[in-house]
């Protein structure tokens, strides 16, 4: 006899339409270099599809990797949301590692794009190099920091930019067992080890 009290799978899409359905109203604030911005989660779900259908018009594969070097704001939760409820796997990265372990993490994750805060573009421009699946780069305008307009090997992209001309998607994961994101391990011995 099978139990009949959670039949749903849960997933971040069930839990970002709650938000969506439920909590329109409510209010998420991020401190960023020129001030406090706040949007409600009404808008960030509107804005959270549209970037479902911009990592789609990417062309970034099934299941693959969507990573982000960026500060913990309104567009990282967006993030947070997007990749893996359009069927890909976010992949954060942490400045604060060595430049070889940011190296090994890139190419061992297979990322395919990396959303950029621009304050924190210096920090990896010199590692763009050693990327070998990296396509994309997407630059979140956070207030500081200069990025060059193009990077040889790389298309480059305004975050904004994107989303002002994609419409919005369904997103549909019925497997609670797909991964969700993938993080690595820092202060072990040897190479950071991978977590989905």
């Amino acid at each position: 006899m099978k139990g009949l009290m959670q039949p749903t799978q849960l997933t971040l899409v069930h839990l970002f339409e709650r938000a969506e359905r439920y909590s329109r109203d409510k209010r998420i604030t991020t401190a960023t270099a020129s001030g406090k911005t706040t949007t409600t989660y009404g808008e960030w779900a509107a804005r959270t599809r549209q970037l479902g259908g911009v990592i789609d018009s990417l062309k970034i594969s099934k299941h693959g990797r969507v990573a982000t070097l960026a500060w913990n704001s309104a567009r990282h939760l967006e993030l947070y949301f997007a990749a893996p409820c359009s069927s890909r796997v976010l992949h954060t990265l942490n400045f604060r590692l060595f430049p070889e372990q940011l190296t090994y993490i890139v190419n061992h994750a297979e990322d395919e794009v990396i959303f950029i805060d621009r304050s924190l573009f210096a920090l990896i421009a010199p590692l763009l190099p050693t990327f070998k699946t990296v396509k994309h780069l997407v630059i979140m305008d956070d207030g500081r920091g200069d990025v060059p307009k193009s990077v040889d090997g790389f298309q480059m992209h305004d975050y904004e930019e994107l989303l002002k001309g994609t419409p919005g998607v369904e997103f549909n994961i019925t497997d609670e067992n797909l991964a969700s994101s993938m993080c690595y391990t820092s202060g072990t011995t040897g190479n950071p080890k991978g977590v989905l």
